[in-house]
């Protein structure tokens, strides 16, 4: 059976995507461009009171990653070289690493860190959610977390986010949880 035109099912849309490495790529400016659109359009925060405030959030979730651990940066790119999503993670501990000494809850989570210090955040872009390219993405990230010796991978999301569902699919599982109402984030892990 055919399906509607501008509808693919889950195999259909991960065939029309590549994982490349980002540091096997050149950072072009449309590259970095492309990354940044995804960024800014799944992000849950939509405005900022500054230039200088949306610079330093992308550089807090997303610049850091693309300068220290670009081997763990993993892009889906459509067939026309656009990008559909991103993941970036690293599998330095983040409660023992100083660059990420400004995300207070990595304290809170130290001892979790220890047992999960491999980290990621994973964007798409809304037309490639739902069609397993996500999960692509985290099985690439994973694999090589476990080559680098890392017994154990995480997320920290807001409770409520619609993300939660999607890191339960990929097998993470809640190992606690920091804060309450709506500032309350949970720590999603995985054993590697």
């Amino acid at each position: 059976m055919a399906s509607a035109p501008g509808i693919c099912d889950t195999q259909t849309m991960r065939d029309q995507v590549d994982i490349h490495r980002f540091a096997e790529l050149t950072p072009t400016p449309a590259l970095i461009a492309g990354i940044d659109d995804v960024f800014f359009a799944a992000s849950n925060t939509q405005s900022f009171a500054s230039d200088a405030a949306r610079a330093v959030f992308r550089e807090r979730w997303l610049g850091r990653y693309l300068e220290h651990d670009p081997q763990y940066v993993y892009l889906a790119l459509s067939s026309g070289g656009e990008v559909a999503g991103y993941l970036v993670g690293s599998v330095s501990d983040p409660a023992r690493t100083s660059r990420f000494a400004d995300i207070g809850y990595f304290q809170t989570f130290r001892d979790l860190t220890a047992r999960y210090p491999a980290h990621l955040h994973v964007n798409l872009a809304g037309p490639y959610r739902g069609h397993g390219v996500g999960g692509a993405l985290i099985e690439r990230f994973v694999a090589d977390a476990r080559q680098a010796g890392a017994p154990g991978v995480h997320v920290v999301t807001s409770r409520g986010a619609r993300n939660v569902t999607f890191y339960e699919r990929a097998g993470f599982v809640e190992a606690g949880a920091t804060g309450d109402g709506a500032s309350e984030v949970v720590f999603l892990a995985l054993t590697i």
